[in-house]
């Protein structure tokens, strides 16, 4: 196979299948080195995207408008591809177990329309197993060719961190593994076109597919604990920042900090691993329990709201309660397994509507998926509790004083309930203000 070479002189093309969070990104990198097909199945994304338009804000409008990428929603301009990428989501169902779907389906869509001689690289998330087990048998059913003889498959985990501008694609190292050492030479050469910190060659694919679970759940359970040690602190009356301040004056502190756990990653891919460990008859337990732990921050920090509102004398039902952020993370406009949500349904269930901002977020997405209706910081006002959830730079930035305005002018600053879930609001002015304050 002379693939490699065939891609720098452009007479062979690169596709990626999936143009979202982790797709985009990747195929705007390599438009830059080979001639690369950029599909997805949803034609209003397309349509974005040929406007000039970059609705996950991994790339922005000027990069999208600059690159030579093809754009289409037609599968059929796979066949003109070689080397094909597949970047779509595997998420969970609602009994927490792996659904493979959107990947079996871009499996399909790529078989049906697959060349001789082409290498396929996939980087959704999977347990180990699922590229060699389930993704091959799918393309050999769907184009009557064979593995290792009129193609071959690799895997190359996706570690995109969405609304990073520090850690992005480029300065990430890459995992890369194949089922022939003639393919992975291959495919490591076309990753190191584009990734300048290198790759790390995966001597099998159950091996990568294994590192991109653990990664993920490993960060989990670290997160995991800093919350368990947040709600133990809570009963004792001790600040968590304070108590991780302390000690991350120690050389071997990680440096995690408790929080919101959602995304399409983080609180997905533990879930993976936990699936195909029981599948061979071992329960997890630690991988679980910090699952569990994580899942439910959503509903304590709406609680927390419901207390400190019933000390400061409101009727809870009554009381107006402004939301800041949806989105799962700062700084992305995706909403994917926002646990966000987990507060504002608490927070309903005591008969209270809040208002929800966000300007990252998408206004249809999040009426959409959540059946959440944004509003705008000016309709921020006349408010009896602020719950700062997601730790936009919109947000951080705002002075005392502006976050004051919020409330309503009569109100005394004792019955001004504000929780800071991301600690970065100035604590003590807030504590010495006697706002009944709290955060996480």
């Amino acid at each position: 196979m002379n693939l490699y070479e065939d891609l720098l002189k452009r007479q062979a093309k690169l596709a990626v299948v999936g143009l979202g969070y982790v797709g985009m990104p990747i195929a705007i990198e390599f438009a830059k080195h080979v001639d690369t097909i950029g599909y997805d199945n949803n034609q209003h994304k397309i349509d974005q995207y040929l406007k000039g338009i970059d609705p996950t804000l991994e790339v922005g409008d000027q990069a999208v408008q600059d690159s030579d990428l093809v754009f289409t929603a037609d599968a059929s301009r796979l066949k003109e591809a070689n080397f094909i990428i597949v970047a779509v989501p595997t998420p969970i169902r609602q009994d927490k177990t792996p659904d493979l779907d959107p990947v079996i389906s871009a499996t399909r869509t790529v078989g049906e329309n697959l060349a001789k001689g082409s290498i396929i690289s996939y980087e959704s998330t999977v347990y180990p197993g699922v590229t060699e087990d389930i993704c091959i048998a799918e393309l050999e059913r769907t184009s009557g060719l064979k593995h290792g003889q009129d193609f071959w498959v690799g895997y190359s985990p996706e570690r995109i961190n969405p609304g990073d501008k520090v850690h992005t694609l480029t300065t990430i190292r890459k995992i890369v593994s194949a089922t022939s050492e003639e393919a992975l030479d291959i495919i490591a050469k076309v990753y190191e076109l584009v990734i300048e910190a290198g790759v790390h060659r995966a001597p099998s694919i159950k091996v990568a597919e294994a590192a991109k679970v653990v990664e993920n759940s490993q960060r989990d359970i670290n997160i995991a604990f800093m919350n368990e040690l947040a709600l133990v602190f809570d009963r004792m009356g001790i600040d968590s920042l304070d108590v991780i301040e302390a000690m991350n004056t120690k050389w071997n502190a990680l440096g995690f900090m408790p929080g919101l756990v959602g995304g399409h990653c983080i609180g997905v891919d533990p879930y993976y691993f936990v699936y195909e460990a029981e599948n061979l008859g071992y329960h997890s337990q630690i991988v679980l329990s910090g699952r569990q732990i994580n899942d439910q921050m959503g509903e304590f920090i709406g609680d927390k709201a419901v207390n400190l509102m019933v000390k400061a004398g409101k009727v809870v039902p009554k009381a107006k309660v402004a939301i800041l952020g949806l989105t799962f993370k700062e700084h992305t406009p995706d909403t994917r397994n926002s646990k966000v949500k987990d507060i504002i349904d608490y927070l309903k269930s005591f008969g209270v509507d809040p208002i929800i901002v966000d300007p990252w977020a998408d206004i249809e997405e999040a009426q959409r998926e959540y059946g959440v209706e944004l509003a705008s910081m000016d309709q921020v006002t006349d408010c009896d509790a602020l719950i700062f959830a997601v730790a936009h730079k919109e947000f951080a930035s705002l002075t005392n004083e502006q976050i004051e305005a919020f409330y309503k002018s009569s109100l005394p600053n004792e019955e001004r309930v504000l929780l800071d879930v991301k600690s970065v609001l100035d604590a003590d002015h807030f504590k010495k203000a006697g706002y009944a304050f709290w955060r996480l």
